[in-house]
């Protein structure tokens, strides 16, 4: 079975509606340190508030809005009125595989085992609580990075990287299998359609995959709808 076109993942957010210390709706601020991620907005209103070498902007967002940023850029997700989203992840599987890093404090992200604490979710009643309460979290560091300014999102990229770098190897095995493995299939097919050769159509199928939960899940940001990746 191929991987979805682009060795993409797709996702079905509804943003979380829940107030943080500041006022603001939203998700749990956080960056992806080696997947780009692209919103197209199916309902609501709302907006993303994003931290990077160039500063902290926002960008609204509206039914039939696409928007989209490269890894390393700190991403907070705002509701202003039933936001809903389709999320597309490049490099299927690497999101999944722990790629993103929450904006907690800079005394967490300095403590590997103290960061998966924080990120870590429990099963059963206490679920959403602890989700809020990440979200808390993350939302405190993302304020204190916001007004400090773009040293301190250098800081971070150093911390988020020195937290996944002992996954990256079992993500370059993963990834080689799936989104380099599609790209040198397109390669493969583009000889045979350039000689002429009908060898390049032989292989047609059709693919289909099931929700990974019959219920949404508690996500960074939102209540989540994921699909298989492969």
């Amino acid at each position: 079975m191929s991987v979805f076109p682009g060795g993409v993942a797709l996702s079905d957010l509804e943003v979380y509606d829940w107030e943080a210390e500041d006022g603001c709706r939203g998700g749990s601020p956080h960056l992806h340190t080696a997947s780009s991620e692209g919103y197209v907005v199916i309902g609501g209103t709302g907006g993303v508030q994003t931290l990077s070498a160039a500063g902290f902007a926002e960008h609204p967002l509206a039914t039939g809005d696409v928007l989209w940023f490269t890894p390393g850029t700190v991403h907070r997700l705002i509701n202003d009125g039933d936001l809903r989203l389709l999320v597309v992840m490049s490099n299927a599987g690497l999101p999944e595989a722990g790629d993103a890093v929450l904006t907690f404090p800079p005394h967490v992200l300095d403590d590997p085992d103290a960061y998966a604490a924080a990120a870590r979710l429990p099963d059963g009643a206490e679920r959403a609580e602890a989700a809020r309460a990440r979200r808390d979290l993350a939302v405190r560091g993302f304020a204190a990075l916001r007004d400090a300014g773009p040293d301190a999102v250098s800081e971070l990229h150093r911390q988020a990287v020195k937290l996944v770098q002992p996954k990256v190897a079992g993500w370059q095995t993963l990834w080689r299998s799936t989104v380099l493995a599609e790209t040198e299939r397109t390669a493969r097919r583009l000889a045979l359609l350039a000689s002429g050769d009908e060898r390049a159509l032989a292989d047609a199928q059709v693919s289909r995959v099931a929700s990974t939960s019959t219920e949404r899940g508690h996500g960074m940001c939102g209540m989540l709808r994921a699909w298989e990746w492969s």
